[in-house]
């Protein structure tokens, strides 16, 4: 049977699994798989690139909500200009006065980008950034690990599902299947 979409790959945990008494549970499997994929995997199919407007005298942009690393801030300015990243602290030390320029500067404060200094103008801001892999679900049937490489998620579901039934043997044979794949 291929594995091409999130119906078909539940539907091949819960045969792997034969058991009628985990019925409906395979979506709890995946989902766990899934985040571990999403602390293990930097794939170039998780690249991505966003833009975002700053405003005047503010000095935060939010994120977008599946950033997981970023690799570059830049402001496509004439030339472009890339900003260097800097720890909140260091940030705080090299740019201690609230005064606004054209940031040169940024760093993370939650789930938001802080410039320094703060915008004197609009200026775009293009974020490239690794993103989470996108999350299986009924409104999401298929992804680029999935159609790629369904023995990931196959084997990632049921070192989860053996892992719940207590069955170390298994669960570590799924688990060195996974980690191969």
């Amino acid at each position: 049977m291929a594995i091409t979409t999130y119906t078909e790959l539940k539907t091949a945990v819960d045969n792997w699994l034969a058991r009628t008494d985990l019925s409906g549970r395979s979506p709890e499997f995946i989902a766990l798989a899934e985040s571990r994929m999403n602390r293990e995997l930097e794939t170039r199919s998780q690249e991505k690139r966003v833009t975002a407007n700053t405003v005047a005298d503010d000095e935060y942009v939010s994120l977008p909500t599946d950033v997981r690393r970023i690799r570059h801030v830049r402001l496509n300015t004439n030339p472009k200009t890339i900003l260097k990243f800097l720890t909140p602290e260091a940030l705080d030390a090299e740019y201690p006065s609230t005064g606004t320029g054209k940031p040169r500067a940024y760093s993370v404060i939650g789930t938001e980008i802080l410039f320094a200094p703060a915008p004197d103008a609009v200026y775009e801001a293009e974020i490239a950034y690794i993103a989470d892999i996108d999350a299986l679900g009924d409104s999401t049937a298929t992804n680029t690990i999935l159609s790629r490489h369904p023995d990931v998620y196959l084997h990632g579901a049921l070192t989860e599902a053996f892992a719940y039934l207590m069955d170390d043997g298994r669960a570590s044979q799924h688990d060195q299947l996974f980690a191969r794949a």
